[in-house]
């Protein structure tokens, strides 16, 4: 199994009603991937923070392998997501990728 972790910051010119919709719309679009993509065993998107936290949404998601990972990141069901609403709503994206 492989493990896709993504934080991001969204941009700071949104209001915090416009956060929330880009968060809802970020945890929909990505959440509504599971069963369209090889290969994704699971995926989550946690919207909620505490007040310490840097970032604003994390993606947390399980593959059954880097070649199914490799496969998500071309589909076009995440690409139509990540060109969507995630690229143009976001200002800093961390990611980790490691083998469970």
């Amino acid at each position: 199994m492989v493990k896709h972790i993504i934080l991001w910051q969204l941009k700071d010119e949104l209001t915090t009603e416009e956060k929330s919709k880009v968060k809802a719309d970020i945890k929909a679009g990505l959440e509504g991937l599971a069963g369209k993509i090889p290969g994704l065993v699971e995926i989550h998107v946690q919207t909620q923070s505490l007040e310490s936290s840097n970032a604003d949404l994390m993606l947390d998601s399980t593959f059954e392998d880097e070649a199914s990972l490799k496969g998500y990141a071309v589909h076009p069901e995440h690409v139509a997501v990540a060109d969507g609403v995630v690229r143009p709503n976001t200002k800093n994206r961390v990611c980790l990728d490691f083998v469970k």
